[in-house]
């Protein structure tokens, strides 16, 4: 089994998708900083349309009102429009002249979403064992979050549950595909996760990354989970996929990220995320100081070049990205996460101490852009079943 621990929440993103777009699965697009669809996009989103046209794991679209606002009664993203308040009707408060209507704010869908959350979901669908372990609201967002997860056959049996409101983010969806999300995470359930006091007997394996490892009281709960795991002779993969507006001390923050590197075994981050934690430094050399610091190994997206992999052992290898119409990127770096992992597995790779020739490591990295590349084209976060990927098994 592998355990995913790490935050879900509600996506709010538009309800039409963005044009169509043309590009190389394989990078991070979810900032906005690297357009395109790439196999190593990161992202934190959930739901989306699936091949059928249907809306597997998200609600349908509510005129302009997502309905997904806190348990104060929503966030409105229709423009109101009230005469006199130079928005619809009124005058231009220095000229006087009639004021022209304000355009219409785009109606938002709501979609199961979070790094961790679709990482497990993704590992479900290619057909891996895995378990989610986070903090759920009781709320009707919360109760649609654990529908998802059994949906897909995703053990439950370590989630916690609360009555404080579920987390939202809000994806804008750019001409090219990419999202970049603003976070409403205050007070919310899955900020007060706690260490669970055992794990299944079955894991093998412990995922961890993204929104829970920075939002305090929890982050210390998953630190100390992943100290724990380690420990206790699991694999275990980070996937930091920094979001630079919920960390207020960068400088902080990286230093407790080298403080993960000796109970990491593979880390897997963009490039992106690679040049803000390296801060100063160059990203390359910091790259090879945190593989020194523990890691067997650490995975690089890099855009439409593709995905990188340099090992304790010495090697380095490279395998492009996979060409793709874009839809949007939502979803592709999780995806990328879970392929990973589920194709490690298959190389009976899952140890503390994993040994890959070059040839698997080459296997592995195709299967994730292969992955990845399937979610970038159908909106939302929705990774591909295995029978979707038609590639040989690991062997």
């Amino acid at each position: 089994m592998i355990i995913v621990a790490g935050e879900a929440l509600i996506d709010l993103v538009p309800a039409e998708p963005a044009a169509d777009a043309s590009g190389t699965g394989g990078g991070r697009s979810d900032e906005g900083t690297r357009p395109g669809p790439n196999s190593g996009a990161e992202a934190g989103s959930s739901g989306g349309r699936s091949r059928d046209g249907g809306t597997r794991a998200g609600a349908e679209p509510v005129g302009t009102e997502p309905g997904g606002g806190h348990r104060d009664g929503g966030t409105h993203t229709g423009a109101e429009h009230s005469a006199g308040t130079g928005r619809s009707g009124g005058r231009h408060p220095r000229t006087g002249a009639p004021a022209a209507p304000a355009p219409e704010l785009p109606a938002l869908r709501p979609r199961r979403g979070g790094g961790p959350y679709n990482t497990a979901i993704a590992l479900a669908r290619l057909g891996s064992p895995a378990a989610f372990c986070s903090r759920l609201s009781t709320d009707h967002f919360g109760e649609a979050l654990l529908d998802g997860l059994a949906a897909d056959g995703v053990d439950t049996s370590l989630v916690q549950r609360g009555p404080e409101p579920t987390t939202l983010a809000v994806a804008h969806i750019g001409a090219d595909g990419s999202a970049a999300y603003s976070f409403h995470v205050e007070g919310t359930a899955d900020r007060l996760f706690r260490t669970p006091e055992t794990l299944p007997a079955a894991a093998r394996a412990v995922s961890f990354g993204t929104c829970s490892l920075v939002l305090e009281p929890g982050a210390s709960a998953y630190e100390e989970l992943l100290r724990r795991a380690s420990d206790g002779g699991l694999f275990t993969a980070l996937d930091p996929n920094i979001r630079p507006g919920l960390i207020p001390d960068a400088d902080a923050y990286r230093s407790r990220f080298r403080s993960w590197l000796p109970y990491v075994t593979l880390l897997k981050l963009s490039e992106e995320d690679a040049a803000w934690l390296a801060g100063p430094a160059d990203p390359a050399a910091a790259v090879r100081q945190w593989l020194a610091a523990g890691p067997y190994a650490v995975v690089l997206t890099r855009g439409g070049a593709g995905l990188t992999v340099l090992t304790r052992d010495g090697l380095e290898l490279s395998v492009p990205g996979e060409k793709v119409t874009v839809v949007d990127t939502i979803g592709a770096g999780d995806t990328v996460n879970a392929a990973l992992l589920h194709r490690l597995d298959g190389h009976a790779a899952l140890t503390p101490s994993p040994s890959l020739t070059a040839e698997q490591w080459r296997d592995t990295l195709a299967y994730a852009a292969h992955a990845a590349a399937a979610t970038c084209s159908r909106a939302g976060a929705q990774p591909p079943y295995a029978a979707e990927l038609a590639v040989p098994a690991a062997v």
